[in-house]
């Protein structure tokens, strides 16, 4: 399960002031990529806790996970569009069809808990207080069942949504971006 000990947020995203030389600027980039490929091989289902602002790589943070559970003061938003950031595709259009994600992702609007429930984005919605007892009974209720089983499910849905190849093609992108491109920070 993906928490944070906090209610506010559960991830901002990369802290696009921070002062990185271009170097920085690829490595940072490189653990980013890293970690969403990761959360993509984990062979045990992921939930993601979520809570106050999810934004930029924290949305893809909550879109890689398997499950979510949103907390009531959710601000889901996908930022890069603002800083021409080539990320998001990969895994939110499998979420909430092509034409929502197209338009979540061009304009970085934030999307609240109910739209989230209305459109799929998430399983479950609590009090932001109780979102992560929420996760934790529905982890319960997952790690209830065989975990062969579970594991054997995960690799289907990994391979049927062919989610390497999207992520690995993104990744390549994004890598592009922060390499040869502006890259972040800018200044």
């Amino acid at each position: 399960m993906l928490s944070t000990t906090s209610t506010t947020a559960f991830c901002a995203g990369a802290d696009v002031t921070e002062p990185l030389d271009a170097a920085g600027g690829v490595v940072r980039m490189e653990a980013f990529a890293d970690l969403y490929r990761l959360l993509d091989e984990l062979p045990v289902p992921t939930i993601a806790v979520c809570v106050g602002n999810c934004v930029g790589a924290g949305a893809e943070i909550v879109a890689g996970c398997d499950l979510r559970v949103a907390g009531d003061n959710l601000k889901l938003a996908w930022a890069g569009s603002r800083l021409g950031v080539p990320v998001g595709p990969a895994r939110l259009t499998q979420l909430v069809g092509l034409s929502r994600a197209k338009e979540l992702i061009y304009t970085g609007r934030v999307v609240e808990a109910a739209e989230a429930a209305a459109i799929g984005l998430v399983q479950h919605t609590a009090l932001a207080d109780d979102a992560e007892a929420t996760a934790l009974t529905l982890a319960g209720a997952v790690a209830g069942q065989s975990p062969s089983g579970i594991r054997t499910l995960k690799g289907m849905f990994r391979d049927l949504e062919d989610t390497a190849a999207r992520i690995g093609y993104e990744n390549e992108r994004l890598l592009d971006f922060q390499r040869n491109g502006a890259g972040l920070p800018r200044g």
